[in-house]
């Protein structure tokens, strides 16, 4: 099923998260990726969904959406039209062998050492999902120890904005 990326502006108050995931989970959308937070207005979030479905359960989504008081605006991020990044903090095992091969890895990916112990290191990467899959890939084989990714958050290109 394809995926889709929606940019959802909600009112910035208590329950209104809860309230968008809910409608998700009673029609048995799964979510794939969620990021929220607060716009350049204060009184408005964005929350960011990655969902699989075709077009019907895309309409079917939208329409429950619209429905909802405290949503303000939905659009879908296309592919060509809209850039989107991702966050990840990825420690991995270390030894003496290996430092200097990850180390390379990181500049290769453009990545940042955010800390660093003598068994260790925590590593932060940003990029669309495919070059952070890709990363999380070769480090596979050091040892990877644990993972945290925000999700997928984006941005149509250009001077067009989520409120024109």
């Amino acid at each position: 099923m394809p995926k889709h990326i929606l940019s959802i502006l909600v009112e910035n108050q208590s329950g209104v998260l809860g309230r968008v995931t809910g409608l998700f989970s009673r029609r048995g959308y799964n979510i794939e990726s969620l990021s929220v937070g607060v716009t350049e207005n204060e009184n408005l979030s964005r929350i960011t969904v990655v969902v699989n479905g075709d077009d019907y359960i895309l309409g079917q989504i939208t329409k429950q959406l619209e429905k909802q008081v405290v949503v303000e605006k939905i659009i879908e991020l296309g592919q060509e039209t809209s850039v989107k990044r991702e966050l990840m903090l990825i420690k991995v095992k270390t030894t003496e062998k290996n430092k200097m091969m990850i180390f390379e890895t990181v500049n290769v990916f453009r990545a940042k050492i955010i800390d660093l112990s003598i068994d260790s290191l925590t590593i932060e990467i940003t990029g669309t999902p495919d070059k952070v899959e890709s990363f999380i890939e070769l480090l596979k084989p050091y040892g990877i120890l644990e993972i945290a990714r925000t999700g997928l958050t984006g941005l149509e290109r250009g001077s067009t904005t989520i409120n024109n």
